[in-house]
């Protein structure tokens, strides 16, 4: 096995729409930059994602200078939305925790409630270093995250993805395999691991960059979700749950904090600085 280094960064400036993968990323304390600053939200505030709307996966969000996005979808024109002005925010419900956001303007609105077909709201994070704190359980004092699901980057790796293809392949549902890495719509995917290296991960450095690594990712209904047809299936969660199940989460992929600021590049070496001896931490 040759030594560990960044395949793919990928970020998603709105939550649940494709994103795109450059080959560097400046890493903020909450994340990649511009990664997730975004999210819907229907009438009630709570977030809209892939979970209820498999449709945004064929939505596209192109992060512009400044923070604003460029919104494609299929059936609709491009649509440019500016980082609206912090004047006022509302409360946005992401998965039982409330955060503030500021809303887009209208015309943003109307677009992704067309597209869907649903009256939702388009948010942006203006202020991500007080706004949404990292999970108590598992964070240090002070550390807080953009609107991914829980945790500022998700880190996979590749002989991982090639192993649970494996099982996939060797089940009954193989017609659904081999899967591709962005049914976990990562911000980095690592070559050159063992497969499930990552689990006994506690500290890593990508590049100039030192990550805390918080906890393993418990998996939902969003990996069965083709990125690219909309369609939902039963993979990867059905071979997760016989091979990958750590007491009621199906796991696949670490969720990361930064612990130092800098720039990851495509390339970059990954060095493994401190092990964990368990799944958990």
């Amino acid at each position: 096995m040759g030594s560990a280094e960044v395949q793919s960064i990928h970020v998603h400036p709105v939550k649940a729409f494709r994103g795109h993968a450059p080959r560097e990323a400046v890493v903020e304390p909450w994340g990649l930059a511009g990664d997730r600053r975004w999210t819907l939200i229907d009438h009630g505030g709570k977030v809209v994602t892939q979970r209820e709307q498999p449709r945004l996966a064929l939505a596209a969000a192109e992060l512009l200078p400044g923070g604003g996005v460029r919104l494609s979808a299929p059936g609709l024109a491009p649509l440019t939305v500016a980082v609206p002005e912090p004047t006022g925010t509302e409360p946005v419900n992401v998965f039982g925790t409330k955060v503030e956001a500021v809303p887009a303007a209208p015309a943003a609105h109307a677009w992704c409630s067309s597209y869907l077909g649903a009256d939702v709201r388009l948010v942006h994070m203006d202020d991500p270093a007080t706004r949404r704190p990292v999970d108590p359980e598992y964070a240090l004092p002070g550390e807080t995250v953009s609107f991914a699901d829980g945790y500022p980057l998700l880190i996979t790796t590749t002989a991982s993805l090639h192993a649970l293809n494996s099982r996939i392949c060797e089940g009954p549902l193989a017609h659904e395999g081999p899967l591709p890495m962005d049914r976990f719509r990562p911000n980095v995917v690592v070559a050159g691991t063992e497969a499930w290296a990552e689990d006994h991960w506690s500290r890593i450095s990508v590049g100039e960059v030192v990550f805390r690594v918080a906890k393993a990712s418990g998996r939902c209904v969003v990996t069965t979700v083709d990125q690219d047809t909309a369609v939902r299936g039963r993979e990867p969660l059905r071979t997760l749950a016989r091979h990958r199940k750590v007491g009621t989460r199906l796991i696949f992929g670490q969720n990361l904090v930064p612990l130092t600021p800098g720039t990851i590049r495509v390339g970059d070496p990954v060095r493994v600085l401190d092990r964990s001896a368990t799944t958990e931490r």
